[in-house]
C-alpha cells in the first residue's frame, strides 16, 4: 500500500496479484467530500458509456467475465430506472478490474486503467494529475529496484572478496579481532578507491545517518564497486601490494565511473 497526493487529495494505491489497482473511494471524495464519495462513484458507474468502458476492459483482461449479464446491465444502462452499485457490478458478472475491499483500506478500487478513466468524473486537471504522479511513483519504485538489485550484487561480490582475503591474506593462526581488522582495511581499500574516504571517515562526518557509505551510494557507484570487488579480489591472488591495488582500484573507479555517465571525473585519494 502507498499513497499519492493529486490536487491535495491524499489517493491510496494497493498491489493486488500484481497490479495496481486506485482507491475510487479516495478519488471521488476530491469532488465532493468523503460523505458523497460513494455516490459519486454510482453515478459515475450506472452510465452506458462507463458500463461499456468497464465490460469491454473485463473481456479483453477477464477469461471468467460474465458476458452475458454485461450485455443485460449494458441495455438498461442510462436509463432514469437504472441503478448500479461497484459492489453489484462485479458478483453479477464477476469483474476483476474493480474491488470493493472492506475493513483496513476499505473502499472501492480500480484497475489503474480504469481509475484514471474514473479520473474524469473528477475533472479533467484531477485525472491528468492523477497519471502524472502515478507515473512519478512508478519511476521512484524502478529507480529503488535497481538500486536494490545492484545493492545485493555488490553484497554477493563482496563475499568473493573476503573469500581471497581468507585465503591469501590471513595466516593460518590468527585470533577473531586480528582478522576482523584485516577484512575491515580491506574493505577500506575499496571505499577510499570509490569515495576518497574510510568506513570511519564518513561516520564522522555523518554522524545522523543510519548504515554505511555503501547503503547511500548510486547505482553507478554500486556497479563500479561490484566490479572492483571482484578485481581486488585478483589482484589480491596476484600477490600485488595494497598500496598498489589502492592506486590501481582508484584509477578504476574514476575511468568507470566516466563511462558510467556520473560525470565526476574528480575522485582522488586521500592525501
Amino acid at each position: 500500500m502507498t499513497k499519492i497526493t493529486v490536487q491535495n487529495t491524499k489517493v491510496t494505491i494497493l498491489g493486488i496479484d500484481g497490479q495496481d489497482y486506485i482507491s475510487l473511494t479516495d478519488m471521488a471524495s476530491a469532488k465532493d467530500g468523503d460523505g458523497r464519495a460513494a455516490d459519486v462513484i454510482k453515478n459515475w458507474i450506472r452510465t452506458r458509456y462507463t458500463i461499456e468502458f468497464l465490460g469491454t476492459w473485463e473481456i479483453i483482461h477477464n477469461p471468467n467475465f460474465k458476458v452475458v449479464e454485461f450485455d443485460h446491465f449494458r441495455m438498461g444502462a442510462g436509463l432514469p430506472s437504472f441503478v448500479m452499485s461497484a459492489s453489484e457490478w462485479v458478483e453479477r458478472t464477476n469483474a476483476v478490474g474493480i474491488i470493493v475491499k472492506k475493513g483496513r483500506y476499505g473502499g472501492t478500487y480500480a484497475h489503474k486503467d480504469i481509475a484514471f478513466e474514473f479520473g474524469s468524473a473528477i475533472s479533467v486537471p484531477f485525472k491528468l494529475y492523477l497519471i502524472e504522479e502515478f507515473q512519478r511513483l512508478k519511476a521512484e519504485e524502478q529507480k529503488l529496484i535497481g538500486w536494490s538489485v545492484k545493492r545485493e550484487l555488490s553484497k554477493i561480490n563482496y563475499r568473493i572478496h573476503t573469500d581471497a582475503i581468507k585465503t591469501h591474506l590471513l595466516p593460518p593462526e590468527i585470533t577473531r579481532d586480528q582478522a576482523s581488522k584485516v577484512y575491515a582495511d580491506e574493505a577500506d581499500v575499496l571505499n577510499v578507491a570509490m569515495f576518497g574516504q574510510t568506513a570511519r571517515q564518513w561516520r564522522e562526518l555523518h554522524p545522523d545517518l543510519k548504515g554505511n557509505i555503501r547503503d547511500y551510494a548510486s547505482i553507478n557507484e554500486l556497479i563500479c564497486l561490484s566490479n572492483m570487488e571482484n578485481l581486488n579480489a585478483l589482484f589480491i591472488e596476484q600477490g600485488i601490494s595494497q598500496s598498489e591495488r589502492l592506486i590501481k582500484l582508484n584509477q578504476i573507479a574514476i575511468h568507470q565511473m566516466q563511462v558510467l555517465g556520473s560525470g565526476d571525473t574528480d575522485r582522488k585519494l586521500l592525501k
